[in-house]
């Protein structure tokens, strides 16, 4: 009683979870995609990268700045007559300048190739992160699909031990089987009970890991879609590896990181280099002496305007190796990021001709496991007649039915590893 509550509670939970309209891999992938984390992230950041391709931009452009300032003054003070006397003095100055770089020694500009780059590997990093995101949760759904469906090879097997128990019940009635077969057929709808339970419990599982996965706010209710029958091509690793270099996004990232280095390298040797720049300003000012006979505010500020301009020219000579220490930083960092490219088409090619030769193998156990449901169904149909005309005994029975229902479950388990291999290789071809 137990064992039959249990499996009607696992069973119950299953079924609840397809309540409403069931998730298709593509709706699961663009949910998770817009809700994931880590994109979000990498979002951001490349909204920081247009930040600073906008910054650079900006250093251009002249400043422009007004100034003023007042000040006072209290205490004795020596006369022009060399006399001493009590002084209190105010004055007020205010103006605006202008200063505009004319040569940076090329640092304007390739602080802002540095920045286009550095964005340009962003973007290739959002895009990689939705790659990781697909791959992820198109793994997770089909090991929903495949959890679902060994229940269902469960049902059938529990089905079948069923349908025996009841067919022996009848033959021990009818004094043709001794009272111990009837122990071993309950004895294996127990097992067969226990079983669907612990695949019903693993299919609610996988369902709950690939809601978390899509960041759900609840998981209930929640199913997914089968997927169609028809057979994916199989791909040559020779096109997959020719598509994979030209478009991965995360090699495309580390391309784009090993081009901001260089970048990175040409922005530092412009330490090297002299800049020029133009200035220019309009002022005026006031000042007043008390006891003295002062010229208005207006007037004074009337006839101190003056106008301002010049140049100025800056030549490095030493800097205390500031720019030798900065250039060589930034060379080990771009001999580092390629190194790093290096080793990422290293591992994608070498993870292409591990999917490929997974997918092969997967293919071949899927046919294989194919006959065998064929060749153990139609063994296990001729032993039903043989064990039904008193031919062959319940052991013999018993093995040819375990035969057929291990190969259905070894005939999903093959399914959805074809499967799964097939679309890794779909998607590094894309």
């Amino acid at each position: 009683m137990i064992r039959q509550y249990m499996t009607a509670m696992a069973l119950a939970a299953v079924a609840s979870a397809g309540a409403v309209e069931p998730w298709s891999l593509d709706s699961c992938v663009n949910y998770a995609i817009s809700h994931n984390i880590t994109v979000q992230s990498r979002m951001l950041e490349a909204e920081g990268g247009r930040l600073s391709v906008t910054e650079a931009k900006d250093r251009f452009l002249p400043t422009v700045s007004g100034y003023g300032s007042q000040s006072f003054s209290f205490g004795r003070g020596l006369t022009a007559e060399n006399t001493y006397a009590n002084r209190n003095t105010s004055s007020f100055s205010a103006g605006a300048q202008l200063s505009l770089p004319i040569f940076q020694g090329l640092a304007g500009v390739r602080r802002l190739d540095y920045a286009k780059a550095s964005l340009r590997a962003l973007l290739e990093q959002t895009e990689a992160a939705k790659d990781d995101v697909t791959l992820n949760v198109t793994s997770q759904y089909l090991q929903a699909l495949y959890t679902a469906e060994m229940m269902a090879v469960a049902r059938e097997r529990l089905a079948i031990s069923t349908s025996e128990l009841a067919r022996r019940q009848q033959l021990l009635e009818a004094g043709k089987i001794p009272e111990l077969d009837i122990y071993e057929a309950r004895s294996q709808v127990s097992q067969d009970e226990l079983n669907l339970v612990n695949c019903a419990n693993d299919s609610i599982i996988a369902l709950l890991d690939l809601a978390q996965m899509l960041n759900l706010p609840s998981a209930e209710g929640f199913a997914v879609q089968p997927l169609p029958d028809s057979q994916m091509p199989l791909l040559s690793p020779d096109q997959v590896w020719a598509n994979a270099a030209e478009r991965n996004h995360a090699l495309r990232a580390g391309e784009m990181q090993a081009e901001a280095a260089d970048k990175n390298v040409a922005l530092a040797k412009t330490g090297y280099i002299p800049t020029l720049s133009f200035s220019a300003g309009i002022g005026s000012n006031y000042y007043k002496t008390s006891g003295f006979q002062n010229e208005g505010f207006g007037s004074q500020m009337r006839h101190n305007f003056a106008k301002q301009i010049g140049f100025s020219l800056s030549v490095p000579i030493f800097d205390a190796f500031g720019t030798r220490n900065s250039v060589r930083r930034a060379r080990v960092q771009a001999h580092t990021t390629r190194l790093q490219l290096d080793d990422s088409r290293q591992r994608l090619y070498k993870a292409i001709m591990q999917a490929y030769t997974q997918a092969v193998g997967a293919e071949k156990k899927r046919d294989a496991a194919a006959v065998a449901v064929e060749a153990s169904r139609a063994a296990f149909e001729a032993m039903k007649v043989k064990f039904d005309n008193g031919r062959a005994n319940a052991t013999e029975y018993e093995k040819t039915r375990s035969d057929y229902t291990a190969a259905l479950a070894q005939a999903v388990q093959a399914k959805y590893e074809a499967i799964l291999r097939t679309r890794i290789l779909l998607f590094y071809n894309k």
